[in-house]
């Protein structure tokens, strides 16, 4: 094999290893389900509404909150209200965009159960 040939063939080889890490996932944003709770609705407890709502957030670098929708109702317009309300305001942990913190957009359920 020429020189050449060799030195294609390295470089190909580095290329090809690289190629994982120049183009690393998208890793979303996340908080803490624990900390950042939604106060049940008054209305809806008297009524006895339950449902899960399926809701998307644009989270900023800084962990804060961009912009919200629902993607998918609970059923029940004050379940989805509230917690709109309630995680808009939650500290997210930022998402990030090959390994450095990016703004990304992230999917919570939020399940509303009587106990």
């Amino acid at each position: 094999m020429s020189k050449n040939k060799r030195w294609l063939s390295v470089m190909a080889a580095v290329l090809v290893s690289a190629a994982p890490v120049a183009f690393a996932a998208e890793v979303p944003a996340a908080f803490d389900a624990k900390t950042c709770k939604a106060e049940y609705p008054k209305a809806s407890l008297m009524n006895e509404e339950q449902g899960t709502v399926s809701m998307s957030f644009l989270v900023k670098v800084d962990g804060s909150v961009a912009d919200s929708k629902v993607d998918k109702s609970s059923g029940f317009k004050n379940l989805d209200k509230a917690a709109i309300k309630a995680l808009s305001a939650c500290k997210f942990k930022p998402g990030t965009k090959d390994g450095a913190p990016a703004e990304t957009w992230t999917k919570v359920d939020y399940a509303w159960k009587l106990d």
